[in-house]
């Protein structure tokens, strides 16, 4: 007996098996790839930099795509990441950052993190107070808001169409990226572990030198170091994928920066420290301060090569140098007897710690005026020059250099 030919049938199984589009297996995990890369370049460029900072002006087509392609793929409402955002720039490291693993455990922030975002999402207070000056238009009021979550169910009905049943997990993947990433690891592992290039007033870190797979979001540090910055890389050696369609985009007539980290200029070494010099002091004090930490390791290596074949001296040396560029605040209590020892033992190191917080005092002074302070600065350069510190002279002559 001859079983039916049954065509729609036939039509269904295949389409199950491969959908109205006939990719390989390597093609489909492109397109994954390339579908949530554009998520991440959404969420830098049009969220983040954007919305939630100001840093930068995006034209209508960009910023149109990106609202359109964030509802599709993330259901994300614009008011309440950017609203969310500033409440964690604002908050950050206390009990009211949204996402802090400094306060809610790493575990938390990594594995709940949407969790976390949903749920202050729903504070009204937050809304409130951080999510002006965001999109309010017809489309944003009746569709993106309004319908939040219907726009994944339209990727999940599109993802199926393209490649059958295979579509679920490639919208799954879609899904989870940005959780995955943004919320896990850069709201995670961005403030617990990785390198740091300045001492920002929190404990952000860089994640990776090549903002690549997260947009340019890895460089967190450089990003809450200088916020309103629409280039989040600092260094030769940095990468911010980011950055570089900004600048395509601003090619394009599409974007304009609005501002950059500053930049400290040296020029000729002044005979004396003026208000120009400390202009440029105040204006790039984060990159004058990691620059003494440059110097402050080096006189840590100094001092080790003075006590090679001593291991006592040795281990405390080199925790020395581990922790004493960092601020107070920074280093952990196991390691302070370290470093209170180290200081005593060795006079070189305490004199560049103390001066260290001499010339913090240089911005964080409001009571002096502007006069009062140049002639602080001079009277820090000079005892700085008569030390006998090779590396405190050196920041001396750095900063008689500088102009903003």
């Amino acid at each position: 007996m001859m079983l039916p030919d049954w065509p729609v049938l036939d039509a269904a199984v295949t389409w199950l098996a491969n959908g109205l589009w006939h990719l390989s297996w390597w093609q489909v995990v492109l397109y994954t790839l390339v579908t949530t890369h554009i998520t991440i370049a959404a969420v830098t460029i049009f969220l983040h930099r954007t919305q939630a900072h100001r840093a930068m002006d995006l034209g209508p087509i960009p910023s149109h795509f990106f609202r359109f392609w964030l509802w599709l793929g993330t259901g994300m409402v614009t008011k309440e990441w950017v609203a969310i955002h500033r409440k964690h720039h604002a908050k950050c490291e206390t009990p009211d950052d949204p996402h802090s693993p400094q306060t809610r455990g790493i575990e938390t922030v990594l594995w709940r993190g949407a969790e976390l975002y949903r749920a202050e999402a729903k504070n009204q207070d937050t809304m409130a107070k951080f999510g002006h000056g965001t999109p309010n238009d017809w489309i944003e009021r009746n569709l993106y808001t309004r319908y939040s979550w219907q726009g994944v169910g339209l990727m999940l009905i599109l993802d199926l169409a393209l490649f059958g049943a295979l579509g679920a997990t490639v919208w799954a993947v879609q899904m989870l990226w940005i959780p995955i990433t943004a919320a896990g690891i850069i709201n995670g592992i961005g403030h617990y572990w990785g390198y740091r290039n300045f001492e920002a007033p929190d404990a952000s870190t860089n994640v990776s030198p090549w903002g690549i797979i997260i947009g340019g979001e890895e460089l967190h540090n450089n990003h809450h170091t200088y916020p309103t910055s629409a280039k989040f890389s600092v260094k030769k050696y940095e990468f911010d994928i980011g950055w570089m369609y900004i600048r395509m985009f601003e090619r394009l007539g599409w974007a304009k920066v609005r501002k950059v980290p500053p930049k400290l200029r040296l020029g000729e070494v002044q005979p004396v420290a003026d208000e120009k010099t400390l202009e440029a002091l105040i204006a790039n004090r984060y990159e004058v301060m990691a620059g003494y930490a440059r110097e402050l390791r080096r006189a840590c290596k100094a001092e080790i090569e003075k006590v090679q074949g001593k291991p006592a001296d040795l281990s405390l040396l080199k925790a020395a140098k581990r922790w004493l560029p960092r601020d107070a605040d920074r280093v952990p209590a196991e390691a302070v007897p370290q470093l209170a020892q180290a200081r005593a033992q060795h006079p070189v190191l305490d004199k560049m710690v103390t001066m260290r917080e001499e010339l913090r005092q240089m911005w964080m002074n409001t009571s002096h005026s502007r006069e009062q302070l140049a002639a602080d600065l001079q009277g820090w350069c000079r005892r700085a020059e008569e030390s006998g510190i090779a590396q405190l002279q050196q920041i001396s002559l750095r900063l008689r250099a500088a102009r903003a």
